[in-house]
């Protein structure tokens, strides 16, 4: 079961890796690391509609509506994100994952929320911390 990959979404980006790692990393509850949806509000513009090609057209009025938005995250290949290598006080060597959005954005969420002193690098070689351990 930790083998699996998990997404940890969060403002501004993800950060996908395995359910083991994610557990060493932020602890076993990390599952309650995931923010809370936020509502946005749509304004719709009057407009007019036509029901069949050729048929009489319909005006709408304008009106707004407000919906729930939940996190999301890019989830094919590169397109995913950034190949990230991490390592953390306990941890046997470098670890892959995957980051999508800035890498401080990342590099934020990690410092929030990391159990462990952590640092990650990007492919290119771009080092991001050590981030101090926090109390659990």
């Amino acid at each position: 079961m930790d083998a699996r990959q998990i997404t940890l979404n969060y403002e501004g980006g993800s950060l996908e890796m395995s359910v083991g790692n994610a557990k060493s990393i932020f602890g076993d509850d990390f599952k309650d690391l995931n923010p809370e949806p936020t509502d946005l509000s749509v304004s719709v513009k009057s407009h007019s509609r036509v029901r069949v090609i050729g048929g009489g057209s319909k005006t709408i009025g304008a009106y707004n509506y407000t919906f729930k938005q939940w996190p999301t995250s890019l989830c094919s290949g590169a397109g995913s994100g950034t190949v990230i290598y991490m390592s953390w006080d306990g941890s046997d060597g470098q670890f892959t994952g995957r980051v999508s959005g800035p890498m401080a954005e990342a590099a934020q969420y990690f410092s929030d929320n990391a159990t462990k002193t952590l640092v990650f690098r990007t492919k290119r070689g771009t080092e991001y911390g050590p981030f101090a351990q926090k109390e659990e």
